[in-house]
């Protein structure tokens, strides 16, 4: 009797999960978005392995995550290097982490490009 209860307890407990989960939206879905983002944005895989670009990327990511003030967003920023240019993407949280991280980018870098594609996201 005991062993008939507990599989209808279970099995109405499965059955109302069931229906509370359909009535939640479906996960987000990024992937058109990070289509694009990969399609224009430089990730990773273009950054070059000279050891001069490679010390570049180090040292702004060392600046970049001294800097307390930024949002986490910011501290993960993608930052490639290549032949010496800077490519920033990825949200920010103002349009004031994006000119920091810019100048953080010129700091380190000199006068070398800065493509600066950090979006703003509210």
């Amino acid at each position: 009797m005991r062993k008939s209860l507990f599989v209808a307890l279970l099995a109405t407990a499965a059955l109302s999960a069931c229906k509370a989960s359909s009535n939640q939206p479906p996960a987000a879905d990024n992937t058109a978005q990070n289509d694009r983002a990969h399609a224009t944005a430089p990730n990773a895989d273009h950054a070059s392995n000279k050891k001069s670009d490679l010390d570049v990327t180090q040292q702004l990511r060392k600046a970049v995550m001294a800097d307390d003030s930024l949002s986490t967003n910011a501290h993960n920023c993608k930052i490639v290097v290549q032949d010496g240019s800077i490519t920033l993407a990825g949200p920010v949280a103002s349009d004031a982490e994006r000119t920091k991280l810019a100048a953080l980018a010129a700091q380190v870098a000199g006068d070398h490009k800065i493509d600066n594609q950090l979006q703003v996201t509210n």
